[in-house]
């Protein structure tokens, strides 16, 4: 109960907009000042999630999985890439432009390439996710590491540490911030990814759900699935957020000291 009341007390400015924004647009859908195809009654989008929470179901588990394989091979590959930029200066000269060049090429150019090549598959969803995502965790390790202070690493030096040493003592703990705040970005953007690539094509996941809604003029239901789709975004990022402030205790230690 404690953490509920100090929940609503942080966000009440939040809610209580929410809240006046739902009963105008409640108020002005009845009126029919705005069209219901346009814009749902936020009733109807709250019943809709309750007749549909079956497929609503199985839609999330099929975009869950997508996020959950694409986000780990962006992490796994996004750590290795960082590191490897950050201590060899050829590796950052000949393979960092080509990290940047990845994300300045529009994802829904490349989409129509990945169907060629993994078809409708979990694949494209997943390349897709990894193209999004990876560029947030290469940039943040790479960052990170370089905002090790140097009085500290000059101290490693003296007491005779070994390179092993300096990186898993000192540097990744000064990284881990910056690391942290690359996945809290990774695991929202993960979720365009994957709709994108639903909506190119397949047969399941919210982004599937929502063309279907969409083409038969349901706008209840993409407004339905645009909300799963940010309750799992808030839930994604807090559970980063959650395993950052458990995993940064030791700063906090620091600061009381």
């Amino acid at each position: 109960m404690n953490k509920l009341r100090q929940l609503i007390q942080r966000y009440w400015p939040f809610l209580s907009v929410s809240a006046v924004l739902l009963v105008i647009i409640e108020w002005a859908v009845a009126r029919e000042w705005v069209p219901k195809f346009i814009i749902p009654r936020p009733s109807d989008v709250i019943k809709t999630l309750f007749t549909q929470a079956p497929q609503l179901w199985t839609h999330t588990q099929a975009t869950l999985l997508e996020v959950i394989v694409g986000v780990a091979i962006s992490i796994g590959l996004g750590l290795l890439i960082g590191i490897l930029l950050y201590y060899s200066d050829f590796i950052e000269r000949a393979f960092y432009p080509f990290v940047l060049i990845s994300q300045t090429i529009p994802t829904i150019a490349l989409s129509p390439i990945f169907v060629l090549w993994f078809g409708y598959s979990l694949w494209t969803k997943v390349a897709i996710i990894f193209l999004i995502t990876f560029f947030p965790v290469v940039v943040s390790v790479f960052d990170g590491l370089k905002r090790t202070d140097e009085e500290y690493l000059e101290l490693f030096r003296v007491m005779g540490a070994s390179k092993w040493q300096m990186f898993s003592q000192l540097q990744w703990k000064f990284a881990l911030p910056s690391i942290y705040s690359g996945l809290k970005m990774s695991v929202v953007y993960s979720l365009i990814g994957a709709v994108i690539g639903e909506w190119l094509g397949g047969s399941e996941g919210l982004g599937y759900y929502i063309r279907r809604m969409s083409s038969s003029i349901k706008s209840e239901g993409v407004f339905a699935g645009i909300l799963v789709l940010s309750l799992i975004g808030i839930l994604l990022f807090n559970l980063v957020g959650l395993l950052e402030n458990r995993s940064l205790k030791y700063l906090n230690t620091e600061k009381r000291k």
